[in-house]
């Protein structure tokens, strides 16, 4: 019987880059999301510490200049968690859709893959058929040289 072969293994390969590209970008894309992720925690605990500083010196003797000067460190610490907060949203939203175009593209490969295994399913089961056959066939005669004999 013929070697099986299957005729959409061109779709099968393009699809399969497809998905490994695909797969590549959403690394890529949760790589950015988790630097993001760590650099907001990062702000954060500067952040916590500059209230620390702010809040600890209530009991002692108040400098203005001093309080003043933590206090726009502090107000600029806020507005730079603002904007990494943004860019936590960002890398977010680009890895969903990232995560999205990789879940068609596994989908896409799949189908195609189920395709060949039902072609290979197909090709073995009439190879067995044929070979029954040919095993029913050799049986008839050998029956058949029997009953000559006898």
């Amino acid at each position: 019987m013929k070697k099986f072969r299957f005729p959409l293994r061109p779709v099968a390969v393009i699809r399969g880059h497809a998905e490994l590209r695909a797969r590549e970008a959403l690394a890529a894309a949760i790589h950015v999301y988790m630097e993001a992720e760590e650099k907001l925690a990062t702000t954060r605990t500067r952040i916590a510490r500059l209230e620390d500083g702010l809040f600890s010196n209530r009991g002692t003797l108040f400098r203005a200049t001093e309080a003043a000067a933590l206090y726009r460190v502090y107000r600029s610490e806020r507005q730079a968690e603002m904007g990494v907060e943004r860019d936590v949203i960002e890398a977010r939203d680009f890895m969903e859709k990232r995560r999205g175009e990789y879940i068609e593209a596994h989908r896409q490969l799949d189908a195609v893959n189920r395709l060949e295994e039902r072609g290979r399913a197909r090709h073995r089961a009439e190879g067995l058929r044929i070979e029954q056959l040919q095993i029913d066939e050799i049986a008839g005669y050998a029956m058949a040289r029997r009953s000559a004999l006898t």
